[in-house]
């Protein structure tokens, strides 16, 4: 027995696909974002060796960025990840919904 044309199944491959591409391009973003905080450190280091050498509460720019910033910006990274995941599976949902209560 075929669907009507225009309404969605939730179980179908065509709706997993569509999520797993959505989540796909969240986690490439997420990845992205962590490797520019897990390898920005070593770059300002490289091209900014004085500026990364000052002092900040004893620490030099360095040792306070990675031991006060590194691990709350992969936290942040780790929330928003989790955060839209969910969001978009919820999305998805609602727009099979909607398609079953359309005539």
């Amino acid at each position: 027995m075929r669907k009507p044309p225009g309404k969605l199944d939730m179980h179908s491959e065509e709706f997993l696909h569509s999520l797993m591409r959505k989540q796909l391009k969240l986690s490439i973003a997420c990845a992205l974002a962590f490797m520019l905080v897990l390898l920005g450190l070593p770059v300002a280091n490289y091209f900014a060796p004085e500026l990364m050498a000052r002092r900040i509460f004893g620490f030099t720019l360095t040792w306070f960025l990675l031991g006060i910033g590194f691990f709350p910006a992969v936290w942040c990274i780790s929330f928003y990840f989790i955060r839209r995941s969910i969001r978009l599976e919820e999305e998805e949902v609602a727009e099979v919904q909607a398609s079953e209560k359309q005539p």
